[in-house]
């Protein structure tokens, strides 16, 4: 994240001799920036801006600034500045954030915002300092490469580990159980009293070491989902936006419309914020690799409350859809829609899920793809303290 741009006072300006001079320093600035007045309109784009975004500076001077944004901030952005200006409640100025922006072709793509104000004498002015996220794109892939890699190296260590232990764990009663079967078989050759008592002694064996074996498996459950999570309340909006900005930071979803329709009603969720992020990216690159070879190509995020008083986020988009076979078992471990894929993406967000107390389902898409489902906890799920 970007730290907060410095405070801009009007004596630091009169040297410079003029705005023409103020502007043409502002044009050195590599990243966009852009300056808008207390009604949302363009009055400073500067050469980063125009590179950035594709307008140059005549075309969109005195246009508001929400030409710039993606559903829903483009229709939110007026309410937004409004609200700070009667309430002086801050949601971008002076704290920054990541978020994503849309630039002339209608591409959507990352970026880190950090808003600044400014008093001009008489005049209220907000300066916007904007890095792209995909400048770096290059250095990134190739992080995001060595992340994958070491993630896809780390799961088959663990696997193997995992599978290590199994079979020592169970090898004892599950050789136990052959022996007791077969010596069973051989008595029951000669099925005299004696011989048929011995029969039942083994079967009581067999059964014991079963239970056991059921046991050591039901440990090793236990010992997985052993490490418990700090969940705290977080905003739902800042979860999405910052997921979505991670999950198109590669550049992979150029040409693909991206909107958003969050609930007003509630905004706060019960959750570990990092390993609900996790869901949202895997979700949103799983949408946006489907839709590599459509026409049409839309990702549609939303979330609502249901009926329990739980949210329900929701990720769509316009891709080919899930193969019935493959819908069926989905959330298995090593079930893939991809020909290179692992298959364990959406285990682990099932998991993830689960373990907030949720649930994750997918159906078709009202837009021919796929839409996944998951709930959250809220304020309003929770019982009361009295």
């Amino acid at each position: 994240m970007a730290k907060d741009p410095p405070s801009i006072s009007p004596s630091a300006l009169h040297p410079f001799g003029g705005p023409d001079v103020l502007h043409a320093l502002i044009d050195t600035v590599p990243d966009a920036m852009v300056v808008i007045d207390t009604s949302g309109n363009i009055l400073s784009f500067s050469t980063g801006a125009e590179l950035m975004f594709g307008y140059s500076e005549a075309e969109v001077l005195g246009e508001n600034v929400s030409l710039l944004m993606p559903s829903p901030d483009r229709e939110r952005h007026d309410g937004y500045l409004r609200q700070y200006m009667e309430t002086g409640k801050r949601r971008v100025i002076g704290i920054g954030r990541v978020t994503t922006a849309r630039a002339r072709d209608g591409a959507t793509f990352p970026i880190d915002l950090s808003v600044g104000e400014v008093n001009l004498a008489d005049k209220r002015l907000f300066a916007g300092f904007i890095r792209d996220l995909t400048d770096s794109r290059q250095t990134e892939q190739q992080l995001h490469s060595l992340q994958a890699e070491l993630a896809h190296v780390s799961r088959i260590s663990s696997m193997g580990t995992l599978a290590t232990s199994i079979a020592h764990e169970l090898n004892q009663p599950l050789t136990a159980i052959a022996n007791y079967v077969e010596g069973a078989q051989d008595l029951l050759d000669e099925p005299s009293a004696h011989n048929i008592d011995q029969v039942r002694y083994a079967l009581r064996e067999s059964a014991d070491e079963a239970l056991r074996a059921g046991q050591i498996v039901q440990r090793l459950r236990e010992f997985i989902a052993r490490g418990e999570t700090t969940r705290t309340f977080a905003s739902i909006s800042k979860l999405v936006n910052e997921a979505t900005a991670l999950a198109l930071i590669n550049g992979d979803a150029r040409g693909v419309e991206f909107e958003q329709a969050l609930s007003d009603e509630e905004d706060k969720v019960l959750v570990d914020p990092v390993q609900i992020q996790q869901v949202l990216v895997n979700l949103i690159r799983n949408a946006v690799e489907a839709m590599s070879e459509s026409t049409i190509k839309r990702l549609f995020i939303s979330s609502h409350l249901n009926s329990d008083g739980m949210m329900v986020v929701t990720v769509s988009d316009s891709g080919p859809g899930l193969d019935e076979h493959v819908a069926e078992r989905l959330f298995h471990p090593f079930v893939s829609t991809k020909a290179s894929g692992m298959g364990l993406g959406l285990s682990i967000a099932h998991t993830i899920i689960n373990a907030h107390d949720g649930k994750i389902w997918a159906e078709p898409s009202p837009m021919g793809g796929t839409q996944f489902h998951f709930s959250l906890v809220t304020q309003r799920t929770l019982p009361d303290d009295d």
